[in-house]
């Protein structure tokens, strides 16, 4: 679907139906962490009060039509997401600016910059992207603003050089924090405010030209916003210890006994979530940011019965977050199992929320999404206008409670311990909340025509199990995600992330031209990517990872510092040496390399500049299941070689430069 690029400067009118809109703020190198704001304006350019700041320490505007809904990762970095809901910005608010900051570092090494405006549906309105940053630690991105009763949005792409703390002060927000004080001569924006002329044919906006270097900042107060980050607190889990053996279960919370299929497997699952959101106030706030609900208090309800003409409709869940006066609504469809959503159900519930004038219909089942954003079906999209629709999947569930177990968000002993009784409720296979199992009805004829050589790209199949390749890529990123507590992306060429047609397509043109999947997934401090590609034609799991070799001593010595990493690695692990002299490479088992370190090296002329190391596996063959299915293979030779290979390497960092040795000046001679 194509959708407005915006160059800076330039602005563009939202649709008039559409109330509901989130504002995407993405950065290419995720290394860096970005603070994502917004701030209320007035007609003056100022915020109204220090509550018209929405951020990290406070997410939410007090009349909840800003959110702050947190920090993601993406296929090509990080992202952050602001929910505005038009229809409820007071009268007084002409603009919401929409801001980033880092706390260290600069924005020209975050790569590039993106807004991208995405209505209830997760379909692009307009999207700006620059790369025009250099040293500035604050910047804003763009704005949405109010013209003759029409919301615009425009590309804005000024920085400054003060943070967070300088950003809000900027926008006259009273900071508690101790700002560093700024030199007595530097001038101050606010004794003589310029008026920034857009690109806009209406009269200018009153939005500050933001400088270059630090605004003197306001005297500090105790009642002012508080910048600072509140520090992560973690539970400490129950221990049972006193079991005679190792067979005895503890007591299930939620338990398993007795579960059927179909709607009785639906009710006992969303029973066990909502019960567990209400107890696990962390866990409540994490789902709901997911679907864009606010900061707040969490009630759920099951099965409430909604007239809609004649007939009724009774979802599985109400789901509501109050807020001080507002209160943010969602009905809920759940499928467990091969369970599917229909597109006429969704469709019936977007009528009820439409008129009982709720926020959001969501849909949770075990379809996993190739790309964040992305619906598994298709409803007409002018029911869309007034109520937002997001998917959930039990993948994205199980993944916030493990992140919120296994890397700290719980300080309550009782709630951790619900919640992982809960997550051991959905690891169960009587649940029917599988993570990632199936590879569709498709996949057996798709796997035998690539063996016989027969597939075609184009074919309708290929391009359906292209799409569930996708899916189990991004199933591969939040399983990391959730175990080594840091943000895992599956990495996509920009044009993909944004169009799953082309991207399946790219996908399906590699399977039937060389029998091959490929994921790439980037991982916070690894030394390269972890590569992982299903052969099908050889019936092998090829994962992969590329390092730097040292750039420095020779290539002996550069073998050495490989090896002193992978002492414990498998024998079977492929080490290629790439040397200088263009199309010199070397290949063998660590095994032989390790017994003769000169089989990589001799006769070779040049340096070694890099390693590539690979491992095989076997690869399953059946659609589902947790055996020998293909996804089980595919997952599990990822955890493998991540372990064993990935983990254990380190970027070579050269020695420190050592200092000239002077010589030491002579004593002086007594008299």
């Amino acid at each position: 679907m194509e959708f407005p690029m915006l160059s800076k400067g330039q602005n563009l009118s939202l649709p008039a139906d559409v109330e509901q809109i989130d504002v995407v703020l993405g950065w290419t190198e995720s290394d860096v962490e970005v603070d994502a704001s917004a701030l209320l304006l007035n007609a003056d350019g100022k915020v109204r009060s220090d509550a018209d700041f929405v951020f990290y320490n406070q997410p939410e505007s007090t009349d909840g039509s800003i959110r702050f809904l947190g920090t993601s990762g993406t296929e090509e970095g990080a992202q952050a997401r602001i929910a505005i809901d038009l229809s409820t910005v007071p009268d007084d608010v002409h603009t919401v600016a929409l801001a980033g900051s880092v706390a260290a570092g600069q924005f020209g090494d975050l790569g590039k910059l993106a807004l991208r405006v995405v209505d209830g549906a997760g379909h692009t309105l307009a999207e700006y992207v620059t790369a025009d940053a250099t040293t500035e630690s604050a910047f804003v991105f763009g704005e949405v603003y109010r013209r003759n009763g029409d919301w615009k949005v425009r590309a804005v792409g000024q920085g400054w050089d003060s943070g967070l703390a300088g950003l809000a002060t900027d926008f006259g927000v009273d900071i508690d924090d101790d700002p560093d004080p700024a030199p007595a001569d530097a001038p101050s924006d606010r004794e003589n405010p310029d008026v920034a002329v857009t690109a806009d044919s209406d009269t200018p906006q009153l939005v500050p030209e933001l400088p270059t270097t630090p605004v003197a900042p306001r005297k500090a107060t105790t009642r002012g916003v508080r910048t600072t980050k509140r520090a992560v607190k973690k539970s400490k889990p129950l221990v049972f210890g006193l079991a005679e053996q190792d067979t005895w279960q503890p007591a299930r919370l939620f338990s398993v006994v007795g579960v059927g299929a179909g709607e009785e497997q639906e009710r006992r699952a969303t029973s066990a979530l909502i019960a567990t959101m209400q107890a696990v106030r962390p866990f409540a706030r994490a789902v709901c940011a997911r679907v864009g609900a606010p900061t707040g208090t969490f009630e759920g309800y099951v099965e409430v019965p909604y007239e809609r003409g004649e007939t009724k409709v009774i979802p599985d869940a109400v789901l509501k977050v109050s807020r001080g006066s507002r209160v943010w609504t969602g009905l809920l469809e759940v499928k467990t199992g091969s369970g599917k959503l229909k597109k006429e159900q969704l469709e019936n519930y977007l009528d009820v929320a439409r008129k009982k004038k709720y926020d959001v219909v969501v849909s949770l089942s075990n379809d996993v999404p190739a790309s964040a954003g992305e619906l598994p079906v298709e409803v007409d999209r002018r029911k869309l206008a007034k109520v937002a629709l997001r998917h959930l999947s039990w993948a994205e569930v199980a993944h916030e409670a493990r992140m919120l177990l296994s890397h700290g968000g719980i300080d309550d002993d009782l709630q951790a311990w619900v919640l992982a009784e809960f997550l051991r409720y959905l690891d169960h296979p009587r649940s029917g909340a599988v993570e990632f199992v199936d590879m569709g009805r498709h996949w057996v004829t798709v796997r035998d025509a690539v063996t016989a050589g027969t597939l075609r790209a184009g074919d309708q199949k290929a391009l359906t199990v292209a799409d569930t390749w996708v899916s189990l890529s991004r199933h591969l990123a939040l399983r990391l995600t959730a175990e080594l507590g840091v943000t895992v992306k599956h990495v996509l060429p920009r044009r993909h992330s944004t169009d799953p047609v082309a991207r399946n397509a790219a996908v399906a043109e590699r399977l039937a031209a060389d029998g091959v999947f490929e994921a790439v997934l980037r991982i916070p401090e690894t030394a390269g990517d972890l590569v992982v590609i299903a052969d099908v034609r050889t019936n092998k799991i090829r994962c992969r990872t590329t390092v730097e070799a040292p750039n420095e001593g020779t290539s002996g010595r550069r073998l050495s510092w490989l090896l002193k990493q992978l002492k414990d690695a498998p024998g079977d692990v492929q080490v290629e040496a790439v040397f200088s002299e263009r199309g010199n490479e070397a290949c063998e088992h660590i095994a032989a390399v390790r017994a003769d370190p000169k089989v990589l090296t001799a006769g070779r002329s040049g340096d070694i500049v890099s390693f590539c190391l690979e491992q095989s596996f076997p690869m399953g063959g059946r659609r589902s299941g947790t055996a020998t299915s293909f996804i089980s293979s595919v997952t599990s030779s990822a955890d493998a070689f991540y372990g064993t290979v990935v983990q254990q390497l380190r970027e070579w960092v050269p020695a420190a430069p050592k200092q000239t040795e002077q010589p030491r000046s002579a004593e002086p001679e007594d008299e």
